[in-house]
């Protein structure tokens, strides 16, 4: 939909970096695309065997989608935090996809792989705390709260491309049909689309896709005054597992004394270092990378390449 200038590579090393990369990108849309794969093919042997009553929704899919009416949604917590990635459709899958991995790709080049990460996450919480307080708020929807249900990455994909937006908002995209257009009128154009779209036939959808934009706004406002609301979450981290083929080995982080280096001890050196590869990465955004000393350089380049 729309893209920047991105050196040509062929389809195969395209797909196999974008699905087996080990950056965050890739890793969400994996995920993205595993799960729409498992929940189909449940349905299908569902089908196949009548395991469930007639519906087009397959059982795994209401296993994982966000239910609007309370009593259901006490019954499955986890789905404010599942239904963000669960796609039912392919054309529905291709489109998040898309959005995300060009939206991530622009975020990516001002703000850092553990921020996507995080705006996606919680640009779906917001969107399904919006999706469920309207329709239990809303007389319009309080009818439909028992049958309605959210699924899909939208609130998240959204909440990435809004936060990028009011980050660097005369960033230019280039997009089919239309020409080169600056990310603040796109995103003005998305926020317009989901506010008229709420009396159509998905105002679900909608609502959550404009809970996903109001936090992707919120935080790259804060962000733009140095207030980064993610700080407190960069020490939390999954331990690296490192292979031989003799043994399988876990990597625990040590002190210069050669113990191992306590949680509290831990986060703090992650925290740190996190936040010198912020100022690196505002300095590049606003004097170019020249601009950067050798050993900011190297620090750039030692952390990249344990990305």
């Amino acid at each position: 939909m729309f893209s920047n200038t991105q050196p040509r590579q062929n389809t195969g090393d395209f797909l196999k970096k974008l699905f087996l990369g080990k950056n965050i990108l890739s890793r969400l849309i994996l995920i993205n695309t595993v799960i729409f794969l498992l929940v189909n093919i449940v349905g299908l042997f569902a089908l196949l065997f009548n395991l469930s009553a007639a519906s087009f929704i397959s059982p795994l899919a209401k296993l994982l989608a966000l239910p609007a009416d309370l009593s259901l949604l006490a019954s499955k917590p986890w789905t404010i935090f599942t239904y963000m990635f669960l796609q039912e459709g392919f054309f529905h899958l291709l489109f998040n996809m898309v959005m995300l991995y060009f939206g991530g790709l622009i975020f990516q080049e001002y703000l850092n792989q553990q921020k996507l990460l995080w705006t996606y996450i919680f640009g779906g919480l917001f969107g399904g705390i919006f999706f469920v307080i309207s329709f239990n708020v809303f007389p319009a929807f309080n009818a439909l709260s028992y049958i309605s249900i959210a699924m899909g990455a939208s609130a998240s994909v959204l909440a990435i491309i809004i936060a990028i937006s009011t980050y660097v908002p005369d960033y230019s995209v280039h997009l089919l049909f239309v020409g080169r257009l600056k990310l603040k009128y796109l995103a003005i154009a998305f926020i317009l689309i989901d506010l008229l779209s709420i009396r159509a036939d998905n105002p679900g959808g909608h609502i959550a896709h404009l809970g996903g934009a109001l936090w992707g706004f919120l935080y790259a406002y804060s962000l733009k005054r140095n207030n980064d609301v993610y700080k407190i979450l960069y020490g939390f981290k999954l331990p690296k597992f490192t292979w031989s083929k003799k043994e399988k080995r876990f990597d625990t982080p040590r002190a210069d004394s050669g113990r191992p280096l306590s949680d509290d001890e831990y986060n703090y050196k992650r925290s740190a270092s996190q936040e010198e590869i912020d100022l690196i990465l505002d300095k590049i955004s606003k004097s170019g990378y020249g601009s950067l000393s050798k050993k900011e350089k190297e620090l750039l380049f030692k952390t990249s390449n344990k990305s």
